[in-house]
């Protein structure tokens, strides 16, 4: 049901990422090309890893984990950070999602990881639901800040 991306799963990956832009309200933020998840997935150096949930009667695609390390310097042990976790919804309640995590979940205890962490959506509800029921906490304490655009390369151009 779940296994690790191949570099000819790279069409469908994006399929996926555009229709999870599309789910949350975003598809025109959704600008990834073939060529730079293909570079990010599978080049020299990959920087990100995927899985792919297939179904189980076809062997179909059905859902998508894509994710990449971080680093916690309170624990001093890498993390997983899942990017993105897409399930289509006609696969939905089938368990794949859950076996998608699942899947992240062993890599971290496996490798010895300290966390798997992701965001979602406030709005997101069936989700949120779904996270709660596998026991994850939200971190209501924190407020994710991001920088693109021309802050981004302001501040990136800016001498000290």
């Amino acid at each position: 049901m779940i296994r690790e991306a191949r570099p000819d799963d790279v069409p469908q990956i994006l399929a996926f990422v555009r229709e999870l832009a599309e789910y949350e309200r975003a598809l025109e933020d959704a600008r990834a090309t073939e060529e730079q998840l293909h570079s990010a997935l599978f080049g020299p150096h990959p920087a990100a890893f995927a899985h792919i949930a297939e179904d189980d009667t076809t062997g179909e695609p059905v859902g998508f984990a894509l994710w990449f390390l971080n680093f916690s310097t309170w624990k001093g042990v890498h993390g997983l950070y899942l990017e993105d976790l897409y399930v289509r919804p006609e696969a939905r309640g089938g368990g794949h999602g859950r076996a998608l995590l699942a899947t992240l979940a062993q890599i971290c205890v496996e490798r010895g990881y300290g966390r798997l962490e992701w965001s979602v959506l406030d709005w997101n509800e069936p989700s949120i639901g779904f996270y709660k029921s596998l026991g994850a906490v939200p971190m209501d304490e924190w407020t994710v800040f991001r920088l693109t655009g021309a802050p981004l390369t302001a501040l990136g151009s800016a001498r000290n």
